[in-house]
């Protein structure tokens, strides 16, 4: 599809507990942004902790500091017309609205899954059960805060809806606030890994699909 260079930026902001969903969902919007021509970028907290926030640890200072430096990047890449995904987990409302009002065109999207499933069925490494027994501290949702959106532009409740749906609801949403010219899923079936976010990746290049 051809590019479109008036097109102006905004950012994405996929807001949840670990292993709520974000980076798979924000890994699948990136191919359909692609695939509409779009200029587009994602910054997942694991890749950006890597990079952009080394040596940072998990205080509550530091955990701002990150995200506040993700929402500066953000807004530089949406100021030069990129749509911008994040998906960090930014456990904190005030630093999320900090990050909103430095960017300006910010879709905040909460991922939702409770601690419970997150526990029983999406827990690969056990990170949820040692930190209910008391083995890890400082573990978000356990016995470190998350403070849900109370005002989003969406909510994607993973608990009941496939990536699919969710991706589908997103797009829909982003038509609705004018960001998107159509919402029709463009990109089906295995999906090339960007490289950009956390997410498990084939020998052949592409995402796993995660059981």
């Amino acid at each position: 599809m051809t590019q479109h260079p008036e097109r102006k930026g905004f950012t994405v902001w996929f807001t949840g507990l670990s292993g709520a969903g974000k980076s798979t969902i924000a890994e699948m919007l990136y191919h359909e942004f692609q695939a509409r021509g779009m200029k587009t970028e994602i910054l997942d907290g694991d890749v950006v902790r890597q990079n952009l926030s080394k040596g940072l640890g998990f205080s509550k200072e530091d955990r701002d500091t990150n995200i506040l430096r993700i929402g500066f990047v953000a807004e530089l890449l949406t100021r030069n017309g990129v749509a911008t995904i994040c998906c960090p987990i930014s456990p904190y409302r005030q630093t999320r609205d900090q990050v909103r009002e430095m960017v300006g065109a910010f879709v905040e999207v909460y991922v939702h899954a409770t601690i419970e499933e997150l526990a029983q069925n999406r827990d690969p490494k056990g990170l949820y059960k040692k930190a209910l027994a008391g083995q890890i501290t400082g573990f978000t949702g356990v016995d470190d805060p998350y403070e849900a959106p109370e005002h989003p532009e969406l909510v994607l409740d993973t608990m009941v809806e496939t990536p699919e749906d969710s991706l589908q609801r997103t797009l829909s949403r982003l038509m609705e606030l004018g960001y998107l010219d159509e919402d029709t899923i463009m990109v089906r079936g295995d999906r090339l890994h960007s490289g950009l976010t956390d997410l498990r990746v084939h020998r052949t290049g592409h995402v796993v699909k995660e059981s």
